[in-house]
């Protein structure tokens, strides 16, 4: 999250107080002392915030603001203001100011304005990655969602397996969108002008199999749940995969349940899992990476209320904050679901994780977070222990805590 905060005060003095409590709340201070020098800090690229006293020689407050609101209407604007000018500020907030506060005010009630604010300036940041993800870019970019470093190395993976012509094994929890992984790897593929095939493997027989693939010819085939493929089907799969030359299409798979050990137990024929284990690519669940949760959310609340044809909600702070301490066993299939419901008015994921105590709540966001470590380090216990600047002692007893076993993270 962006932490920049830019400050305008034609006081010397109340700009220098106002910079160190910034800098000690661990913000980065930008001070300014007019409107003039603020102006060219103010692009819609800025990362950061605006705190702005309301009376000032020239342009005031009310300039600044108004200022601010034609090049980004998005960009946060905090007004300090005098006793007297509570009216003027009132009409400041009527006019799109984020907040203001009465001078003199205390410094934990500026910090929680202004973490409140670079929150905000954060989501629509990401919100606007996103939907230029969405408007450009190569199918990865325009189709796997989400900005947490997990989700980077997804899309690199999928680009990467894409190019070459081997089959591919796309595997991940309930509800994560395996489907759709396994079609911007054909779409990214030297076959993305071909044909995309999507059958469910299980009941599909050995001439089942052929037909789809001379149905998918040039293009790929996509079979879902490949651990329900009927045996006989799985010998003629094999067969048919080890002469290349007689293939149509390429072949990608997609499992949640765990391939390797339905073949170490005999109920997958173990030959043809490690034929399409050469590419694996897995997808993280959103117990890994709860800081994508708010940027998903949404975008799924856009997208179903543009369905239902009305106006887009505002999501409070604190439904984002109770949506990222649940675990979402579902994925993104739920989160859209969650997200459908508060569009329609009835958002009681949220509402049930908010009845919980404050204890009860940071407990699941503390949990989400040690799994989502554990999953950018490959469920290397010492690397995620290190990149949360946690003890090793602590981070096990967290673990203990939990009931989470690094090795169920490990790729």
């Amino acid at each position: 999250m962006t932490n920049r905060v830019l400050v305008v005060d034609d006081d010397a003095a109340v700009r220098a107080a106002l910079g160190q409590t910034l800098e000690l709340a661990e913000c980065d201070a930008i001070t300014v002392g007019s409107f003039v020098a603020a102006k060219d800090l103010i692009t819609p690229d800025f990362d950061g915030v605006i705190l702005s006293d309301m009376r000032m020689p020239g342009r005031d407050g009310f300039h600044l603001l108004r200022y601010v609101r034609e090049v980004d209407a998005d960009l946060p604007v905090i007004l300090l203001t005098g006793e007297g000018d509570i009216p003027m500020a009132v009409q400041a907030m009527a006019e799109g100011a984020f907040d203001f506060l009465e001078k003199p005010c205390a410094s934990v009630d500026l910090m929680a304005v202004v973490r409140r604010a670079l929150k905000t300036r954060a989501l629509v940041r990401e919100n606007r990655a996103l939907k230029s993800r969405l408007e450009s870019g190569d199918p990865a970019a325009r189709m796997i969602f989400g900005t947490s470093p997990q989700m980077e190395e997804l899309r690199a993976r999928a680009r990467a397996v894409a190019a070459t012509g081997a089959e591919v094994l796309v595997t991940g929890a309930p509800g994560g969108g395996i489907s759709k992984v396994a079609e911007v790897i054909h779409l990214m593929s030297p076959r993305g002008q071909g044909p995309f095939v999507k059958r469910p493997a299980a009941g599909l027989s050995a001439d089942g199999f052929a037909d789809l693939c001379r149905a998918a010819a040039g293009g790929s085939l996509y079979l879902d749940e490949i651990a329900a493929l009927p045996s006989e089907t799985q010998y003629a799969m094999l067969e048919a995969l080890e002469q290349e030359q007689a293939l149509e299409a390429r072949v990608l798979v997609g499992s949640v349940a765990d391939l390797a050990e339905a073949a170490a137990e005999g109920r997958f024929l173990a030959d043809l899992f490690y034929r399409l284990d050469v590419m694996r690519v897995r997808i993280p669940a959103l117990s890994e990476r709860p800081e994508d949760i708010p940027v998903l959310f949404s975008h799924y609340v856009a997208q179903a209320a543009e369905q239902a044809g009305i106006a887009a909600p505002d999501i409070p702070q604190d439904h984002l904050a109770a949506l990222m301490a649940q675990d979402w066993p579902g994925n993104a299939r739920s989160l859209m679901s969650a997200a459908m419901r508060f569009v329609l008015g009835m958002p009681e994921e949220a509402a049930q994780s908010a009845e919980l105590g404050l204890a009860e709540q940071l407990a699941q966001v503390e949990r989400s977070l040690l799994i989502a470590a554990l999953g950018r380090q490959n469920g290397n216990a010492s690397a995620a222990a290190k990149a949360l600047k946690l003890p090793r002692k602590t981070f096990y007893d967290k673990l203990a805590r939990y009931g989470i076993r690094p090795e169920d993270y490990r790729r």
